[in-house]
């Protein structure tokens, strides 16, 4: 049973004590200087109200801190740079892991080592030293391990695949309170499981991943009015059918906001945006992109070649912690009636939508030639994926921006494939889950849930029950 605030207050404090004084890092309750602003997510819409809070330093710590969960009764929840909150962690023990910051690159193997708290802009710089890439996301921001957990597509996804594609290993803590090394020779069930699972299997202290010769890319993005956005969505569909591996690409419409930080020509209006990342020879990527040019001059566009290391400046995600909601699920194609429902969603035609960005982006490649079964992730022969996002400037609108994503991706019907964890919201990550895997995995999932956490510890990742409760 779940000890609530009122029984952790309780706790004889010599046992409280106790933890602190085995600990490198640091425990906060409820009332203690720095507890309000531990327990903060990075999406702001997130509201939790942890029993307990330990910030580790260590693998030692989180194994510390996990045995007084199981003594106290509490379940644990894991945060890191507190993207990706899947379940507010109320009434339970919350483990912050950003002091587990350690990176060390293998430039002969073409490896990293990358602790549970490391951004993914900390191992893109570390590892550019060498000319290597690793598999991050759209923004460095992100934590890399928490992202990898669910998957995890960016600018190389078409190249080289998912980020849970190039673990070579998890060290993870178990709900005994057993450190442990979990890949392909060890615990080969919890490492496949681990692999598009998410977190909910254990704590992942650090994992070894390969790194990709990848120094210099042609990207950016083009703006489109958006009174032409049906013409460059068909255009986009019929430009991808033949798009090498080497090109990684996605379609936007956006919806500004009126504020000052937006440019005076799109302040309050919307746009249609092409965005790509070519990772061969730049010649050849601005010969691609050229054919846009050449078939319609767009408003703007900041196509270059770039040092990897301005990856971000592709999609251009909020550095600062702020409130949003977020929806998503694979697509299947983008046939005229998709495009029609998209676009009937995404524009907001005096204030009708909520959403900021509504994006397609062009998955395939790599993704769909690793076998169905390798690990967890499902869907791998999709080949899109659709991510909708509003921004909350007050908290009264999260509902109503729900609803509207629910009511779009109803209207796709069964144009949709499925979900992708890491493109789900809260509202949505209970019912949705279970859509991610094949019937197969889903089925394995929970036996390894079962194996591993029989008492589902960790229930505040993806919602994957102990095969008994399934």
């Amino acid at each position: 049973m779940a000890s609530t605030p009122t029984m952790m207050t309780q706790l004889a404090q010599d046992r409280l004590k106790t933890l602190r004084s085995s600990l490198q890092g640091e425990v906060y309750a409820p009332g203690d200087a720095g507890y309000d602003e531990a327990r903060l997510a990075w999406n702001r819409s997130v509201t939790q109200h942890p029993a307990l809070i330990v910030r580790a330093m260590s693998a030692a710590d989180i194994v510390e801190a996990v045995r007084f969960a199981r003594a106290e009764g509490l379940p644990i929840a894991i945060q890191a740079t507190g993207h990706g909150v899947v379940t507010p962690a109320d009434n339970a023990l919350l483990i912050l892991t950003a002091g587990l910051n350690i990176v060390e690159i293998d430039a002969e193997s073409q490896t990293a080592w990358v602790g549970a708290g490391v951004k993914w802009g900390v191992v893109l710089a570390k590892a550019q030293e060498h000319g290597l890439a690793p598999l991050l996301g759209s923004s460095p921001d992100v934590g890399a391990v928490g992202y990898t957990l669910g998957g995890g597509m960016g600018w190389l996804v078409r190249k080289y695949g998912m980020a849970i594609d190039s673990v070579l290993r998890f060290e993870v803590v178990t709900a005994d309170g057993r450190l442990i090394e979990a890949s392909d020779k060890r615990n080969s069930d919890l490492f496949w499981a681990l692999r598009g699972g998410g977190g909910g299997f254990g704590i992942v202290t650090g994992m070894e991943i390969r790194l990709y010769p990848v120094k210099t890319v042609y990207g950016g993005d083009m703006l489109y009015p958006i009174e032409v956005a049906k013409e460059v969505y068909t255009r986009y569909r019929d430009w991808i059918k033949d798009a090498p591996d080497d090109l990684t690409t996605a379609i936007v419409t956006m919806n500004f906001p009126p504020i000052p930080q937006v440019p005076d020509f799109l302040r309050g209006k919307s746009a249609v945006i092409l965005r790509g990342c070519y990772v061969g020879p730049v010649e050849e990527g601005e010969a691609l992109f050229q054919s846009w040019l050449e078939w319609m001059p767009p408003i703007a566009s900041s196509f270059r070649a770039m040092p990897f290391t301005e990856v971000a400046s592709i999609s251009k995600d909020p550095q600062a912690p702020t409130a949003a909601a977020e929806s998503g699920a694979w697509l299947r194609d983008l046939d005229d009636e998709t495009i029609d429902t998209i676009l009937q969603y995404a524009i907001s035609r005096e204030g009708s939508s909520p959403l900021v960005i509504t994006e397609v982006r062009h998955v395939g490649g790599a993704v769909s030639r690793v076998a169905a079964n390798a690990n967890a992730f499902g869907h791998r022969d999709t080949p899109l994926v659709l991510n909708l996002i509003a921004m909350l400037p007050s908290a009264e609108l999260q509902g109503q921006a729900e609803a509207y994503m629910n009511e779009f991706k109803q209207a796709l019907g069964a144009h949709l494939a499925g979900s992708y964890m890491n493109f789900l919201g809260a509202y949505e990550a209970q019912e949705q889950t279970v859509n991610a895997y094949s019937q197969d995995a889903y089925r394995r999932l929970t036996a390894v849930k079962a194996a591993y956490d029989p008492d589902n510890l960790f229930r505040f990742s993806f919602p994957i029950p102990p095969a008994r409760e399934a």
